[in-house]
């Protein structure tokens, strides 16, 4: 009796698990200019773009670049739901709504997020690999040096 009940719902989780996957979200993918305003205003450098686009932009703008694995569901919601949260508290994309006092508040949230190990999000690293100590130092110093120049 519970072997043929077990059996039931293997076959019901499996054919719910096929259906869902007919499901699919909108994709956070507009071209990569949306972030221009935020580079050119904040001074972006070679190397700090490469941090950026390596550890940010996939989260914190309109542009994201989706791994193989964001096509399974529920893996592609559970991303769209943390690109969403992301969004709603920094969006590089967005920067040039922002007020002159929120910019300085955003870049100042950068700064201490990364100097505490907290952004990226270890999720996220498990995934696409740490921030060295070199990224984060000039991270830091890049926010800060924008922070002294407005």
């Amino acid at each position: 009796m519970l072997k043929k009940a077990l059996k039931k719902a293997v076959i019901i989780a499996l054919i719910g698990f096929i259906g869902i996957q007919f499901y699919r979200p909108s994709k956070n993918q507009a071209d990569y200019s949306v972030v221009s305003t935020f580079e050119k205003e904040t001074k972006v450098t070679d190397e700090i773009r490469g941090i950026l686009q390596q550890n940010c932009y996939n989260c914190h703008s309109n542009h994201t670049v989706y791994p193989w694995y964001t096509e399974i569901t529920p893996m592609s919601l559970w991303i769209n739901n943390s690109i969403a949260e992301g969004k709603k508290r920094l969006n590089f994309s967005a920067w040039d709504s922002y007020s002159l006092k929120k910019k300085d508040h955003k870049m100042e949230e950068i700064i201490k997020e990364v100097r505490k190990g907290r952004m990226p999000v270890e999720i996220y690293t498990v995934l696409h690999g740490k921030l060295s100590d070199q990224g984060m130092e000039s991270i830091i110093n890049w926010g800060k040096a924008y922070r002294s120049n407005l």
